[in-house]
């Protein structure tokens, strides 16, 4: 069953907690979203404020999926640039999907998703996001339209004397 997805949802206490639910399951189960395993609500609850604080301000919109029983499955956060140079493209933060739904192509539909909302802000022309290199995870979003245009060798410190590449992708809308 395909997820549900909303752009701008009204942000109440089930969807906080749904996120910070999504966000430490998709980190405990090896997700690179910020954090490394074990993470507890507790930890996380100060990154979806800053997130949350961003959506209030309008410098991010939230795309959020929700499976069938309408639980918070899948989110990720498009956030505008401000300096003036840059506001022809955003970025995309935090891209998630609940492990129990992982392997039934809710990465890609919320991929896809997002392009198309982002297509619908005006003045956007691409979407760039960053990940951790070592996990495969740069092959999937190039399967998914997004080209590699940049790599900061060892920029993420999972733990001491485990550095990875931040690599740097860019999707063109046009």
């Amino acid at each position: 069953m395909p997820l549900t997805f909303t752009l701008d949802p009204a942000i109440d206490a089930a969807l906080r907690d749904g996120i910070l639910d999504l966000w430490a399951d998709v980190t405990n189960a090896g997700g690179a979203v910020g954090f490394v395993p074990p993470a507890r609500r507790e930890e996380i609850r100060p990154e979806v404020v800053r997130h949350f604080v961003a959506l209030a301000e309008g410098r991010s919109r939230l795309l959020v999926g929700h499976d069938e029983e309408g639980r918070v499955a899948a989110t990720v956060f498009l956030t505008f640039n401000t300096h003036p140079l840059m506001t022809h493209w955003l970025w995309l933060y935090t891209m998630m999907v609940h492990p129990r739904h992982q392997g039934r192509g809710y990465g890609r539909d919320l991929l896809e998703a997002a392009a198309d909302a982002a297509r619908g802000f005006p003045g956007i022309d691409a979407i760039r996001l960053t990940c951790r290199g070592g996990l495969g995870l740069e092959r999937f979003y190039a399967s998914c339209g997004y080209k590699e245009v940049g790599r900061v060798p060892g920029a993420i410190r999972v733990e001491p004397g485990d550095d990875r590449d931040d690599v740097i992708m860019l999707l063109p809308l046009a």
